[in-house]
């Protein structure tokens, strides 16, 4: 059988292969091996994963001795060669090839630590082994024995390298004639022979990694030359030309070859030379010698060396190793080589000196000059002594170290250091070590200190450093009087009237010990979190004090910093921010116009000026009797509007937000006649014209089912008041253009829509003020609608919510910014100050904060504050079980979706739009399975049943329903089986015209059920003839749920009213419900509790959604 070494077997098949290969001979799945020398060609069976075995044929070529190499294979497996079948036919092979050769069976260990590998599989016919040696075996070397096995050694000899020759090295006896040579230390691999001899035979370095199996190495020797051929490698360049033969010391550039070394006396590996009573050490460390020896003439003889473990050597015997370490050649008592590293890196000097000018003479004349001028730059550099004592050294001066303060232009200090030798100042690296200063915080390294950190070093640091006995400290420059200021600061805070309405300019002045500290400098060093600050006059004081902290608190609230020109400044709605300057502060100068501005506010911010507010009487225009509370309401908007403020009326649904409008323009109306009967009277008086445009209309926008809504209302209440509905856009005419509209008109009603389309129309008309209602709708600040809504430039703004917030507290900034510019500061500003810290739950503060900023600009009442005599609502979740087909559908669906959708959470905003599309499926797929497709048509929807099983008795008991869904798909399908019923019913979407006459329909006739798309009819209609509510499918945001349930449960009704949320089991939906359980504390803590809330809807959101 034929011999392959393991290395071309690994080579054939790659590593992984082969150990698999090694498992397969242990685990006898080699089932048959056939070798045909004829041919070269090894045939074998391999049992593998599969029942039938797979066939293995590998041709091989004969190389050196009786070793063949694999050059080509084939296998039936799917890899079809090379594979780990091939390896494990040529291990067998190599077993039955050492079993041929009456060689002791081997292990595995034992024959793939070598080259080759004769893996034991047990041969046939070999029993168990005995216990004892088993058992025995243990603990013993898994090493192969001696006796099959040769030593290495590392042969040592010094040779010439002839310059002339390219570099080859040549031996003494070789050396050619003429020309300089250079001696070196190399070394080779050798062998111990039979005989105790240590021979080269033909191993060199580079047929070394195919000598182990031939030779039957030491695979420990043979791996450590291996490394230390490497280890050479790694130092000399592959192009270097050189012997194949020797290596030689002095180019191992590496101080690892210390460790290598000590690991070879370890590992048994001898350090040779080629004579019997020559000896190589290893010593521990070398030094660099210079002895000065006294001639009989009175000159100095120099002589370099080295002594090793405290044995001098010559020079001429000492060669370097790069720069980590010696060799030196002892000829007497014995010939001994002696490697040690060096104590230090040796420098080019030192190089030099050991192997270029071991010796120099120096004249008795010049003697007294060496040891004065060069001996102390010596002795640094190395060890210098007088091996017979002829020589008396002088004391030489220990280097100081020195630190060089300099004083420049620029409140700069530079430091420079370095060592004073000998009078002369010389670089910081030209001795060491380097005093530790750590306890003083000083680093020695030159730099140019600024600003404080100079002058906080010039007070502190560098007096320490002058104190020391270890260092001399050089002042150059002048030295400025550098002096922290420790008294308590005192601020002083004024505003100043601007050419930007609303805007003041604010006046910041801090003192402290009588020197002013400039505003600009104090607040950018507050920005960018500094704790002291650095006057011009030097002196300089700690910012870290509650003061300071406040007020840059304050001030990035009144202005973002990168937005100042001249000096921050502060809005008038920015009231409630004021009051906490002038409590921070020890003085305020407020303008008179800051006063009277912010007077009203202030008032309303300490809830005096809503008492006050309240005597203002209901205008005799208003055709009804206003509750106490829409009393109060009134008389505070009538209030904002004269002070010239906006705000938000935030009522819950239901409690008459329209009626209170509507009296706050008959007051304003009515203010304007007396003020023109009293100008009539007294043509002299002077006359003002108020925060309106006299005679001019308010412009009221609401969603598009509402403006019919406002012009009913004003008709019922305010009767007396002109309102006029824009119906149509400018494009299409209508019934006149938005201009010949508001001519004589007190109010005027579009919708958003026609708002944002027609903008350029309304911005060229002069209105008394725009009310906002369902302001929701401009919540997005990138919406178009947003922007019409600020860029409308009249005098006075209101919005009107019942929800101000329903995903985030950006919501709030969207209504306010429209209302009250600059209350809140930029957006960017608002999420990072107030929303993301507030969400995170880091600044619970941060939310009583929030309510004291906007509440003298917003006012809420809900139904349970104010409107006790409203009859009860009852709300119930109604749980519907899927029919069996259904739930098989719907799961299969939602791991369906799941799948796809948790691998797209991590960028939800690029992904938003599949998300949801996947999240809309699976509502879908909960109310009715041929929603999602119609051939589910046959699979019946268990909450459409129950819903016609509840309608029917909500009818025969003489009751009205609203029935509301987000699909209309579904609403249709609620149709047709209310129409096959034959049941009477109203319907209203987004696509359903005449919505008013579709509305009055309803109240006056007879219908018992109203379908509304939740989205068309969730908002601003009452509906107060029906007293049960059906949502079919729930929606994300509470607060739009609960605008739906509120068009009953209103002012005006006289029933209990009962609301059934109906839930499928099981699925999305009851997760949707549980999330609006988290919405709903989003809106309680900012309008009523302190709960801790969570801002819209994330990626974990989603998440939960999808769970199971």
């Amino acid at each position: 059988m034929p011999l392959v070494d393991a290395v071309d077997v690994i080579r054939l098949v790659g590593p992984r292969a082969f150990n698999r290969a090694k498992e397969y001979v242990r685990d006898a799945a080699v089932l048959t091996t056939e070798w045909h020398p004829a041919d070269e060609r090894l045939e074998g069976t391999v049992q593998g994963a599969e029942s039938t075995p797979y066939q293995v044929v590998v041709d091989l070529r004969a190389t050196r001795g009786e070793y063949s190499r694999p050059v080509r294979s084939r296998c039936t497996c799917p890899i079809g060669g090379d594979c780990k079948h091939v390896a494990a036919t040529l291990l067998q092979s190599n077993s039955r090839a050492v079993a041929d050769r009456s060689a002791p069976t081997p292990t595995v260990d034992d024959l793939t630590t070598g080259g080759v590998t004769a893996l034991g599989a047990a041969r046939p016919g070999t029993g168990v082994a005995d216990w004892r040696s088993t058992v025995g075996a243990i603990g013993q070397p898994t090493r192969a024995s001696s006796a099959r096995t040769t030593r290495m050694g590392l042969l040592f000899e010094l040779r010439d390298r002839a310059h002339s020759t390219r570099g080859r090295a040549v031996a003494p006896s070789a050396r050619r004639q003429g020309g300089p040579t250079v001696q070196r230390l190399g070394v080779r691999p050798v062998t111990l022979s039979g005989t105790g001899n240590w021979v080269r035979g033909n191993l060199t370095w580079s047929s070394l990694p195919y000598q182990l199996n031939r030779l039957a190495i030491e695979p420990e020797h043979h791996a450590w030359f291996g490394q230390f051929a490497a280890l050479h490698r790694s130092a000399v360049s592959t192009y270097t030309p050189g012997d194949a033969d020797w290596l030689f010391v002095d180019d191992f550039g590496s101080p690892l070859l210390w460790p290598l070394l000590a690991e070879a006396e370890r590992l048994g590996i001898s350090l040779v030379t080629g004579k019997r009573s020559t000896d190589v050490l290893v010593g521990d460390e070398a030094r660099v010698t210079v002895d000065a020896v006294r001639g009989d003439d009175g000159s100095m003889l120099l002589t370099a060396g080295v002594t090793v473990d405290g044995v001098a050597r010559r020079a001429e015997s000492t060669g370097v190793i790069a720069d980590h370490g010696v060799w030196c050649v002892a000829h007497e008592p014995a010939l001994t080589f002696t490697l040690a590293p060096t104590a230090a890196p040796l420098d080019d000097e030192q190089r030099r000196l050991l192997t270029v000018t071991p010796e120099v003479v120096v004249p008795a004349a010049d003697s007294d000059e060496f040891l004065r001028d060069y001996y102390p730059t010596l002795r640094r550099r190395v060890d210098v002594v007088s091996s017979d004592a002829s020589i008396e050294f002088p004391t030489i001066v220990p280097p100081v170290l020195t630190l060089t303060v300099t004083f420049e232009k620029g409140q700069a200090i530079r430091l420079t250091w370095g060592w004073t030798i000998d009078g002369t100042l010389r670089s910081l690296t030209a001795h060491s070590p380097v005093p530790d200063l750590g306890e003083l915080d000083v680093v020695p390294r030159d730099q140019v200190l600024k600003g404080v950190t100079a002058a906080e070093f010039a007070t502190g640091t560098l007096p320490a450093l002058e104190a020391r006995t270890d260092l001399q400290v050089d002042l150059v420059g002048t030295r400025p009087d550098y002096r922290e200021l420790t008294d308590e600061p005192r601020l002083t805070i004024t505003t100043m009237p601007t050419d930007k309405r609303d805007w003041f300019d604010l006046g910041v002045l801090v003192t402290v010990e009588g020197r002013t500290v400039p505003f600009t400098p104090l607040i950018t060093a507050l920005a960018k979190g500094r704790k002291k600050l650095l006057l011009v006059d030097h002196s300089y004081l700690s910012l870290d004090h509650p003061a300071f902290d406040e007020l840059k608190r304050l001030i990035d609230e009144a202005s973002a910093l990168d937005e100042w020109q001249v000096a921050p400044r502060i809005n008038r709605y920015q009231a409630s921010l004021w009051s906490e300057l002038d409590e921070l502060a020890d003085e305020t100068f407020p303008a008179a116009e800051w006063q009277q501005a912010v007077g009203g506010l202030l008032a309303l911010a300490d809830a005096g000026g809503l008492e006050a507010a309240t005597a203002i009487p209901v205008p005799a225009a208003v055709d009804a009797t206003l509750r106490p509370y829409q009393h109060e309401g009134f008389a505070w908007l009538a209030f904002l509007h004269d002070q010239g403020l906006g705000g938000v009326l935030a009522d819950d649904m239901g409690l008459g937000k329209t009626l209170q409008t509507l009296a706050l323009v008959a007051h304003v109306r009515e203010t304007e006649r007396a003020r023109a009967g009293d100008a009539a009277a007294s043509p002299d008086a002077a006359v003002s014209d108020g925060p309106s445009n006299p005679s001019a209309p308010f412009l009221v926008v609401a969603p598009t089912s509402v403006v019919s809504n406002w012009v009913a209302e004003a008709a019922r209440f305010t009767p007396g008041l002109t309102v006029r509905a824009v119906t149509a856009t400018q494009a299409k005419g209508g019934r006149g253009s938005v201009h010949d509209l508001a001519q004589g008109a007190d109010v005027v009603v579009t919708s958003y829509a026609l708002f944002r389309l027609d903008f350029a129309a309304y911005q060229a008309e002069g209105w008394a003020g725009l009310i906002l209602d369902e302001a929701q709708f401009v919540k997005n600040r990138a919406s178009q609608a947003h922007r019409c809504a600020v860029d409308l430039d009249v005098p006075f703004k209101l919005a009107i919510t019942g929800t101000p917030l329903e995903n985030s507290l950006t919501d709030l900034w969207s209504l306010l910014h429209v209302v009250a510019p600059g209350l809140l500061g930029s957006s960017v500003r608002f999420a990072d100050d107030y929303v993301k810290p507030i969400a995170t739950g880091e600044a619970p503060d941060l939310l009583q904060k929030l309510r004291k900023r906007i509440r003298p600009l917003m006012m809420r009442r809900t139904k349970e504050q104010v409107a006790s005599d409203l009859p009860a609502k009852q709300e119930q979740v109604l749980r519907v079980d899927l029919d069996p087909a259904h739930r098989d559908l719907y799961d299969a669906f939602l791991q369906r979706e799941r799948q796809k959708l948790l691998g797209l959470m991590d960028d939800l905003d690029r992904n938003r739009f599949i998300v949801f599309r996947s999240l809309t499926l699976l509502r879908l797929l909960s109310l009715d399975a041929s929603l999602v497709d119609e051939a589910y048509a046959d699979i019946p929807s268990a909450k459409l049943d129950q819903l016609l099983d509840e309608l029917e008795d909500v009818v025969a008991e003489g009751h009205r329903a609203l029935i509301f869904s987000q699909f209309t798909t579904f609403l249709h399908k609620v149709a047709t089986r209310l129409e096959r019923r034959g049941v009477a019913f109203e319907y209203l979407d987004g696509s359903t015209r005449r919505r008013a006459e579709v509305i009055d329909r309803f109240k006056t006739g007879d219908a018992p059920a109203f379908l509304i798309s939740l989205k068309a009819g969730g908002f601003g209609l009452n509906l107060t003839e029906a007293d049960y509510v059906f949502i079919l499918d729930p929606w994300w945001n509470p607060a739009t749920e609960a605008q739906a349930v509120d068009r009953t449960h209103r002012i005006g009704q006289t029933d209990n009213v009962m609301v059934y949320r109906m839930i499928a089991n099981d699925t999305i939906e009851e997760k949707v419900l549980a999330l609006q359980a988290q919405k709903s504390q989003l809106f309680d803590a900012v309008m009523d509790d302190d709960a801790v809330f969570s801002a819209a809807l994330t990626a974990d959101d989603i998440r939960g959604l999808l769970e199971a």
